[in-house]
């Protein structure tokens, strides 16, 4: 990590290409839930893209944080070759995972335990098979964005981007001019062809980053300290973190189904995920700003802190002039392709959702903070007590308040996440008041002489 100043123009420089990447992948949801609702049946496949997809996303989670570990962690040879093989056995796994979720006798048990139509179940299972070279692709791709980010080469994090983006376009449009599959299908298939194609450019464009690594050798101390059992001590609160989060998702399906208008508030559910997606995904662009940027003595989190001020007050303000106006009839009818029905049922959960971008980026802030400090045990606590608050909240806001499924959801997502950013406030303290050399306690001493101190 640098030590050279910082400045608000630096930071910018470095996260704009980040955001940009984030913000092309937050079209992504949109862009092929317009696709999927121009195709016959659109409620149905809607619902199955939307349940296929945070299926998938929950199966490759543990892969997510390879990207903010890549970025910490990897210095020289022994650290990339460790690094990657725990990426490779990481993929495996969880590829393995959703090859048992997709055998039949689990999936039915899955669709029963979730109350999905007969149509809707059929069709989300054809997309999940779609979808199985998913967690691998991103795992590795995820590997090698946090070389490149490590390296301040952001802007080929995006070029990659762009090239999934229109890979799955491409995919996306053929499917639906001939081919003749479901919408949930079709959109199954861009994302999986954009994914496995911007796998192989990152690996292109990051050959000279990793050329570089392979030049840096260190001690055999060095070697040691990044065997398997200290990385998996550093990254399964991470994994863990990102598994609970998204959990989440089939958590609000499978409520969706006990409450009023089940299949019309999972049809909009995703579409209202991607629209406020676009928004906080200025957030998540921020978190391996903060890891690369904050300093081996964690001195440039002031003018980090400020510039995320600035980050939260944009986000929301852009969502709530769409979330808050006539605007939001507009995105979900004109945009979306919604029928007026299905847009009624999004103006309110939206609406509520509007705050949500700033959270977003005080998440992030903080996880930075934590991950850079190697005290990642705090952000899996801090999820797993936000997901508690969804469940909580959706139980009684279903059961107790008999809401809309869809507001229900916005109602809990929001819950959780103010609790969840509470919960970090008080670790965050303690690493920002703590010396470099010094951990907040005995434990995370011994995970950081483990991982070896970077930075």
């Amino acid at each position: 990590m640098t030590t050279a100043p910082l400045t608000y123009r630096r930071i910018l420089a470095f996260w704009l290409p980040l955001a940009g990447t984030w913000l092309m992948m937050a079209a992504e949801g949109p862009y092929l839930a317009a696709i999927i609702a121009r195709l016959p049946d659109a409620a149905p496949n809607l619902a199955a893209f939307g349940v296929a997809f945070a299926f998938a996303i929950i199966i490759e989670s543990p892969v997510i944080m390879l990207m903010s570990a890549s970025t910490a962690l990897v210095e020289d040879a022994p650290s990339f070759r460790a690094l990657r093989r725990f990426t490779y056995g990481l993929a495996g796994l969880v590829t393995g995972v959703q090859i048992v979720v997709l055998l039949p006798a689990v999936f039915d048990v899955i669709a029963r335990t979730l109350q999905l139509p007969a149509e809707v179940a059929s069709l989300t299972h054809g997309a999940l098979v779609i979808l199985l070279p998913w967690p691998g692709a991103i795992a590795y791709r995820r590997f090698r964005q946090g070389l490149l980010i490590r390296h301040h080469q952001t802007r080929r994090v995006a070029y990659g981007t762009a090239i999934r983006l229109a890979a799955m376009s491409l995919t996306a449009l053929a499917a639906f001019l001939a081919s003749g599959l479901p919408g949930a299908w079709v959109g199954a298939l861009g994302l999986s062809a954009g994914v496995v194609i911007e796998a192989a450019a990152i690996r292109a464009m990051s050959s000279g980053v990793v050329a570089d690594l392979r030049g840096r050798i260190r001690t055999p101390a060095r070697m040691e300290a990044l065997r398997l059992p200290a990385l998996i001590r550093f990254y399964a609160p991470l994994g863990l973190t990102t598994f609970i989060a998204l959990s989440s998702q089939p958590l609000v399906t499978f409520f969706m189904g006990q409450a009023r208008f089940p299949l019309e508030s999972l049809a909009v559910l995703p579409v209202i995920h991607g629209l406020t997606f676009i928004f906080r995904a200025v957030g998540l662009s921020y978190l391996e700003v903060v890891i690369a940027l904050l300093g081996p003595h964690r001195e440039h989190f002031p003018r980090l802190l400020r510039f995320a001020g600035l980050l939260a007050a944009a986000s929301t303000a852009g969502l709530a002039a769409i979330a808050l106006t006539p605007l939001a009839s507009v995105w979900f009818e004109s945009i979306s392709g919604l029928s007026r029905e299905l847009t009624q049922f999004a103006l309110l959960p939206l609406a509520v959702l509007a705050v949500f971008p700033a959270l977003s980026v005080a998440l992030h802030l903080q996880r930075g903070v934590l991950v850079h400090a190697r005290h990642t045990r705090p952000t899996a606590r801090a999820t797993a007590l936000e997901v508690a608050t969804v469940a909580g909240t959706l139980a009684v806001a279903i059961h107790g308040f008999d809401l809309v499924g869809a507001l229900a959801a916005s109602l809990a997502i929001l819950a959780g996440r103010i609790i969840g950013v509470a919960w970090l406030v008080a670790p965050c303290v303690r690493v920002l008041r703590a010396g470099p050399a010094t951990e907040t306690s005995a434990q995370e001493e011994s995970d950081t002489a483990s991982t070896g101190a970077i930075g």
